[in-house]
């Protein structure tokens, strides 16, 4: 059972934007658990992104979404998003999001903390 459904991925030039989400599909929900994002290019390890908390009132950002890429949530639809901008080629990869009952105010990018999974969204920035 998939409990946790990414969209938003495609193509995009550099410098351009994306905005992802992520929902609970078939009651799983999202208002309890700390949400992560997290991307992984073709041999590299995962890598966490960004991280938010159950209220939304705290997020967490790697280096390299800092300054370009925002997390938010909307617990009444269920889902949550990351908006992208500036993006880059080295950001071309496929990314996921996550769900781990962390405290709130643990806002962790390891994604060995992480226990539910989305599929994963294709990202690719290009000329």
């Amino acid at each position: 059972q998939l409990q946790l459904v990414e969209s938003g991925g495609g193509l995009v030039q550099p410098g351009g934007s994306l905005r992802l989400s992520c929902a609970g599909s078939s009651g799983f929900t999202l208002d309890s658990l700390t949400i992560g994002w997290f991307r992984q290019a073709p041999g590299k390890e995962r890598e966490g992104v960004s991280t938010i908390s159950r209220t939304g009132a705290t997020t967490n950002y790697a280096d390299v979404g800092k300054g370009r890429f925002t997390i938010s949530r909307d617990n009444a639809k269920n889902t949550v998003y990351l908006q992208m901008n500036s993006l880059k080629p080295e950001d071309t990869a496929v990314y996921y999001c996550a769900a781990a009952n962390l405290p709130f105010w643990r806002l962790s990018l390891s994604p060995t903390q992480y226990d539910y999974w989305g599929q994963g969204t294709q990202v690719t920035v290009s000329s």
